[in-house]
């Protein structure tokens, strides 16, 4: 296919989007339906902070728009057609009230009369149209509902039956009025005979469920503490997106906490909040850190191959929330001496780490580190080690392994806690919702952050845990650097937990998006110059 042919297909499949009505128009249409945020959210499949950005100033695309739009007009027209009804229902209601108990019959009013004693309005239609009653061709309209004003020329005027016990009496002649008021007290019951199709809709539509433990159960059926937590936030805040935001990432931890509580309902492990620690992990003055290292990278290449390259510094989407799958320490940490490394514990470990010698390709697993000498690592840390001087890719030698501080572990102990939030921020890109994207992101991040000596998380004391996560986040950027050399890209520089900068056709080896498993573009450079062709003539 040619450019042009790219081209012409691409305007071929571009279509204009619905139009949507103003943003206060949006809101005031739902909100006089007695209909919240979050029953509209449910019916477009979205959430209701979405809900509450459309009726703030954002605007939905693609199918979603289409949905909205057909939800808006929906509205308009069911509150257009309540008026009406509203409007002729009035008058209707006065008509049929029957006389009193004991009130004389000249009390009552007249046939063809409102019971103001005012004529009704009697018109002349000028071409014959459907008979309100009957759908015969009627010349008059009365009240403006065209009707046969003799009921012997409508088609449908059926008998009155009599009341029980009651003497038989000629039949009586209905008024105008009268027979307008039969219309509309049958009305509601046509809708109602309209709307059973929708229903049997409703049965035949598929029940979208969810995994619980080992049995499925429908979604409705999940609590959806996050998505509570931002619709509650919006409308506190009357819809205004920064100041929602603003409060729910004040509030990230205590909510990050609650979250954890309810996603451990039924585990297998208690977590233990508050276990003995040993003094590696604690503080070793008021202002400083603990002797942990948690290999974080800082790495650039020194040398490049002569030319000019074009480096794409690659963003990796949700670091810290991969890295909650990680093995972690389930309850109190237990000393041990010896090289053996048991792979169903974790914790913390005094090793001396292996010599690299691939620093011009690749950056050291263990970081940059100046001193010398056996270092107290993490689990991440040491089973990268461990893996990297193994059969498969043999490229240093195993590490020395002195003592360490483990307890049985399990990589499951927050995967729960991990799928919950990761699940969220799926559906808030999908969605364009950046209050639950930011406060997701302040909810998995403050959680890994305060988890050791912090103010703000009183209920989890596990400096271990916090070290082990950032060490899996650096552990699993270190990886992508290996596969992206593998692959035969150039790596270029690795830093912190979610940067890589590479040379080459990296789409090729990376997948491109917002998701955890994914990889965007932060930044795009060149480096090195193109050689001087008459610079090199004249070396020659």
């Amino acid at each position: 296919m040619t450019d042009f042919d790219a081209i012409d297909a691409l305007l071929a499949e571009a279509r204009q989007e619905v139009p949507l009505p103003p943003v206060d128009v949006r809101r005031s249409l739902r909100e006089e339906l007695n209909l919240s945020r979050a029953q509209v959210a449910q019916a477009l499949g979205v959430s209701p902070s979405t809900v509450g950005g459309w009726e703030s100033g954002r605007d939905p695309s693609g199918a979603v728009r289409e949905k909205y739009a057909y939800f808006l007009e929906g509205a308009r027209t069911k509150l257009a057609a309540r008026t009406a009804e509203t409007a002729q229902g009035a008058p209707d209601a006065a008509d049929a009230v029957e006389p009193r108990d004991g009130a004389d019959e000249a009390d009552a009013p007249r046939e063809g009369t409102s019971d103001t004693g005012e004529a009704d309005e009697v018109e002349a239609l000028p071409t014959p149209e459907p008979c309100v009653l009957c759908g015969g061709p009627a010349r008059h309209q009365v009240a403006g509902f065209p009707q046969h004003l003799d009921p012997a020329d409508c088609g449908t005027a059926a008998p009155v039956p009599p009341e029980p016990e009651a003497a038989p009496a000629a039949p009586a002649d209905p008024g105008p009025a009268e027979r307008t008021a039969s219309v509309a007290a049958e009305a509601p019951r046509a809708g109602r005979r309209e709307q059973a199709p929708a229903s049997r809709d409703r049965a035949t539509k598929p029940v979208r469920v969810v995994p619980a433990g080992r049995r499925m159960q429908t979604a409705d059926q999940s609590p959806d503490p996050i998505g509570a937590a931002v619709a509650a936030a919006l409308e506190k805040h009357g819809g205004d997106l920064e100041a929602a935001t603003a409060a729910l990432v004040k509030k990230a931890i205590p909510d990050a906490m609650a979250l954890l509580d309810e996603t451990r309902k039924g585990g297998r492990y208690d977590v233990v909040a508050h276990p003995w620690i040993p003094d590696v992990l604690r503080k070793q003055t008021a202002r400083g850190a603990d002797r942990i290292w948690e290999a974080r990278p800082k790495w650039a290449r020194t040398e490049l191959p002569p030319g000019a390259h074009e480096v794409t510094a690659l963003d990796i989407n949700g670091a810290y929330l991969s890295a909650l799958k990680t093995h972690l320490p389930i309850g109190q940490l237990e000393h041990s001496t010896g090289f053996d490394h048991d792979r169903r514990r974790a914790g913390v470990h005094l090793i001396t780490p292996p010599a690299w010698d691939h620093e011009d390709r690749l950056p050291n697993p263990i970081g940059n580190r100046d001193e010398p000498g056996p270092l107290w690592v993490t689990e991440p840390t040491l089973r990268l080690l461990l893996r990297l001087s193994g059969p498969k890719y043999g490229l240093c030698d195993p590490p020395e392994i002195h003592e360490s501080f483990t307890s049985g572990a399990t990589e499951g102990l927050l995967e729960k806690f991990r799928v919950a939030l990761k699940e969220a921020r799926d559906r808030a890109i999908v969605e364009d919702d950046d209050v639950t994207l930011e406060y997701v992101k302040a909810m998995y991040s403050k959680f890994v952050s305060t988890m050791g000596e912090s103010n703000y998380n009183r209920e989890l004391y596990r400096p271990d845990w916090m070290h082990l996560i950032r060490s899996q986040a650096f552990a699993n950027l270190w990886m992508k650097a290996l596969k992206a050399h593998e692959e035969g890209l150039t790596v270029v520089r690795a830093m912190g937990t979610d940067e890589l900068h590479v040379i080459g056709d990296w789409r090729q080896v990376f997948p491109e998006g917002r998701g955890v498993s994914e990889v965007k573009v932060k930044d795009m450079y060149t480096v090195g110059e193109e050689p001087d062709p008459a610079a090199a003539g004249e070396d020659d």
